[in-house]
C-alpha cells in the first residue's frame, strides 16, 4: 500500500488525503516523539530548533525529559559516573552549565600561551583570576576536568598548544584535590591511617594524569592474595586465613605463630618465585620504583615500596607486620611473642627487597655495614613511612639532570613533604631556592621566606639574599620586554639554512629533533663552548646554532653543520612541543602564534623546504598550492592555535 507525506505534514494513503486519515507529526505519542528526537545524528541545535516550532514539541523537549538527557550523555559520556541510574535531573540546565564552563575553560587555556610563552609557566600562579570566574558559575569541579580531558583527547596531531596548557591545568587541578585528600588523611588517628592509602596518595600526586585509585590497587592486591590462598589451601586446607573474617580494613589476625609462618612462607613463594617480584638493583634511582601502581605493574621496586606491598599482603593473610625505618634499607618486623614485645631480639626482620629474607637484629646490621642503636629497630607510624617514601623521591629529584622532568619531581616531592611536615626549614628553603631558580611564582617565594624567617631567625642571611633578588624579579616583570624578532631576510642571518618547525636528525649523535629557535652565531658562554668542544667543528662557533627539542625529552643547542633534515619526518615525543607548535603536519611542525611572532619568516621557508624534500609525502599539488597561499596570509592567520 503506497503512502505519501504532504508538504504541510499530513499523511495520505494512495495519494488521497482525507480528514479521517491524515495525521500530524505532533499527534504521535510522546514516547515515540522522544525516540525520534533522540536520533544520534541530531545535535543540540536541532533539538533547540524543534522545541521552538510548537508547544507540543517544546513540552516533549522539556529540561528534565529524555531528549535533553540523551543529548547530555551523547556529548559528555565521561560525566555519567557522577549521576545515579535513571536520576531525575534538569538536563537542560546541566547542559547549559557544562557548555558555559567548557567555553570559559577554553578561553582560559588559550590566554595562557599568550601571557606566559617567554616564562616557565607556573599554573598555580596563572589560574587564580581565570578560575575565579569559573567558580562563580557554581558548576561542579568535574565539569572543568571533563573539558580539559575533551581537549586532550581531540585530534592527535592538532591543537598542540591548547593541549599543552590544558595538560598543565589538569595536572594542577588534580594535584590540588589530592593535597586536600592527603590533609584529611593526616588528620586521621594513626590507627586509622592505612599505609596503602598513603602510598596511593603519594603515587597519585606525582602522577596526577594517571588513573590510580585505592580501589584499583586493592583489587590487584586481592588477586595476589587469591594466588597465595590457592597455594596455601594445598598445604593446609584448614588454615584460618582461608576463612578468616577481615575487619573494616580488609585484615584480620591469625594468633598461632606456626600458622603465621605457613602464610609467610607461601607469600614468599608466590610473590618472589611465581610472580617474580624483585628489588630493582640495576635501576635503583628510577622514581617508578617508588610508585605503588608501577611496583605492581613492573614487579620491581625499592625496599620501602616492596615493604608496603608485602605488609599489606601479609595483613590480608592474618600476619601483622610493622614498618621499620632502618637506615639505608627499609625493613619490616614480625613479633615472635604471642603477647607482643619491646625487645628488638624478639622480632624477625623481613627484607622485602631481598625476596622476603628473614633476618635477626644482628644480621640487619650486615645490610648496611655498621652497628646502629636499638631505636632504629622500632616500628614507625604511617606518616613516618610517607615521609621516608617522599624523602626518597626528593633525593632522586635532587640527583636529576636539571631537565623539566627532574624539576617537576622535585617540586612534587617538596609539595608532599611540606604538606606532611610544613615546618621543615631545610626543605622550605630548598623550595624557595627551586622556585627562584626556575623564575616562577615570586609572590609565593616571598611567603615561603617569611615563614622560614619566623621559624628560624638564624637563616636571615640566606633569606635576605633571596628576598632581595625575588623583589628585583617582581620589579623586572612589571616592565614587559618586547620579544626579539628574527627575520631571515636580515643581512646578518644570511647563513641560517634551516627554519623553525623542521624535523631534523643529528649527524653525529643520531637523535631526532625539531627546531624551535635559532641564532646566527653561537651565543653560549666561552666555558660552554670549551666544554662542548665547539671549536673542533669545521666552522666552530661562527655558524648558526639551533634550539631543538629532542625525542628523548631534552632540549639541546646544536650547530648547523651537525644537523640535516630527517629523510622520513616523524613526530617528536617531547613534552614541550605544544609550547611552540600548534600542529604536526605529517612532514613538519606548524609554529603557534607566539613562535610565529618571533620568527615571522620561518613558516614560508619551512614550507618551501618541505615541498623540496618531501614532495612524495604531500597529498597533492593542490595541497601545495593551498599551503603556498597560506604563507601569503598575515602571520596571525597562519598559526592560530587550534
Amino acid at each position: 500500500m503506497a503512502s505519501s507525506v504532504s508538504a504541510d505534514g499530513y499523511l495520505g494513503l494512495n495519494g488521497a488525503i482525507s480528514e479521517s486519515q491524515t495525521k500530524k507529526l505532533t499527534d504521535l505519542p510522546a514516547e515515540l516523539l522522544e525516540h525520534i528526537l533522540c536520533f544520534p545524528l541530531l545535535s543540540h541545535d536541532d533539538i533547540c530548533n524543534a522545541s521552538c516550532t510548537c508547544k507540543r514539541l517544546r513540552d516533549v523537549c522539556h529540561g528534565r525529559g529524555k531528549v535533553w538527557g540523551h543529548q547530555y550523555r551523547l556529548r559528555w559520556p565521561r560525566l555519567q559516573k557522577y549521576y545515579r541510574h535513571n536520576e531525575c535531573c534538569d538536563w537542560l540546565r546541566e547542559y547549559r552549565t557544562r557548555h558555559t564552563v567548557g567555553l570559559q575553560i577554553r578561553r582560559t587555556v588559550e590566554s595562557i600561551s599568550k601571557r606566559f610563552f617567554t616564562e616557565v609557566p607556573c599554573v598555580g600562579q596563572v589560574l587564580g583570576d581565570s578560575f575565579a570566574e569559573i567558580q562563580s558559575l557554581g558548576a561542579p569541579e568535574h565539569f572543568c576536568e571533563d573539558e580539559l580531558l575533551f581537549i586532550l583527547n581531540s585530534d592527535k596531531w592538532k591543537s598542540l598548544t591548547l593541549k599543552y596548557y590544558a595538560k598543565k591545568i589538569l595536572y594542577f587541578l588534580r594535584q590540588q584535590n589530592i593535597l586536600r585528600s592527603l590533609k584529611l588523611f593526616l588528620e586521621q588517628s594513626p590507627v586509622q591511617q592505612s599505609a596503602l592509602e598513603g602510598a596511593v596518595l603519594v603515587d597519585q600526586y606525582c602522577n596526577p594524569l594517571a588513573e590510580i585509585t585505592v580501589a584499583s590497587i586493592s583489587d590487584q592486591l586481592e588477586e595476589i592474595t587469591d594466588k597465595v590462598q590457592k597455594m596455601l589451601r594445598i598445604k593446609n586446607p584448614s588454615h584460618p586465613s582461608l576463612r578468616g573474617a577481615p575487619d573494616a580494613g580488609g585484615c584480620f589476625h591469625v594468633e598461632d605463630l606456626e600458622l603465621q609462618r605457613q602464610a609467610v612462607c607461601v607469600l614468599n613463594c608466590v610473590l618472589y618465585e611465581q610472580l617474580q617480584y624483585k628489588g630493582n638493583e640495576l635501576d635503583y634511582y628510577n622514581p617508578l620504583n617508588s610508585y605503588i601502581h608501577q611496583v605492581i605493574q613492573r614487579h620491581t621496586g625499592i625496599p620501602i615500596s616492596l615493604s608496603v606491598l608485602y605488609m599489606m599482603l601479609a595483613r590480608r593473610l592474618g600476619v601483622q607486620l610493622e614498618p621499620v625505618n632502618f637506615p639505608n634499607h627499609f625493613l619490616l618486623r614480625w613479633c615472635q611473642k604471642p603477647n607482643g614485645s619491646e625487645d628488638i631480639y624478639d622480632f624477625v626482620y623481613i627484607d622485602a627487597f631481598g625476596k622476603g629474607k628473614q633476618l635477626t637484629a644482628k644480621e640487619c646490621e650486615y645490610l648496611i655495614g655498621h652497628q646502629v642503636t636499638a631505636d632504629y629497630y622500632s616500628a614507625i607510624s604511617t606518616t613516618e613511612v610517607l615521609l621516608r617514601m617522599v624523602g626518597n623521591l626528593l633525593n632522586i629529584g635532587k640527583r636529576g639532570e636539571g631537565n623539566e622532568k627532574s624539576y617537576q619531581l622535585l617540586r612534587d616531592s617538596l609539595d608532599l613533604y611540606l604538606t606532611i611536615n610544613p615546618d621543615n626549614v631545610q626543605y622550605l628553603l630548598l623550595q624557595a631556592r627551586l622556585y627562584f631558580h626556575l623564575g616562577i611564582w615570586p609572590e609565593k617565594v616571598l611567603d615561603i621566606l617569611q615563614h622560614i624567617q619566623a621559624l628560624d631567625p638564624s637563616q636571615h642571611g640566606a633569606v635576605g639574599y633571596l628576598v632581595q633578588h625575588t623583589l628585583e624579579h617582581i620589579q623586572h616583570k612589571k616592565q614587559p620586554v618586547q620579544p626579539e624578532v628574527k627575520r631571515r631576510s636580515a643581512a646578518e642571518h644570511v647563513d641560517v639554512r634551516y627554519a623553525a618547525g623542521l624535523v631534523m636528525k643529528h649527524k653525529r649523535s643520531g637523535y631526532n629533533c625539531v627546531i624551535y629557535g635559532w641564532d646566527p652565531k653561537c651565543t653560549m658562554s666561552q666555558e660552554w663552548i670549551s666544554t662542548m668542544r665547539v671549536n673542533q667543528l669545521s666552522s666552530g662557533a661562527d655558524q648558526p646554532f639551533y634550539n631543538v627539542l629532542v625525542q628523548d625529552g631534552t632540549c639541546r643547542y646544536a650547530a648547523q653543520e651537525n644537523l640535516e633534515p630527517h629523510e622520513d619526518p616523524l613526530e617528536i615525543g617531547h613534552p614541550e612541543v605544544g609550547r611552540y607548535f600548534s600542529e604536526f603536519s605529517n612532514t613538519h611542525y606548524v609554529a603557534n602564534e607566539e613562535l610565529e611572532t618571533r620568527y615571522p619568516e620561518d613558516m614560508s621557508e619551512t614550507l618551501c623546504t618541505v615541498r623540496r624534500l618531501y614532495h612524495r609525502l604531500l597529498p597533492s599539488s593542490g595541497g601545495d598550492q593551498r599551503q603556498a597561499q597560506e604563507t601569503a596570509e598575515p602571520a596571525e592567520q597562519q598559526a592560530m592555535p587550534m
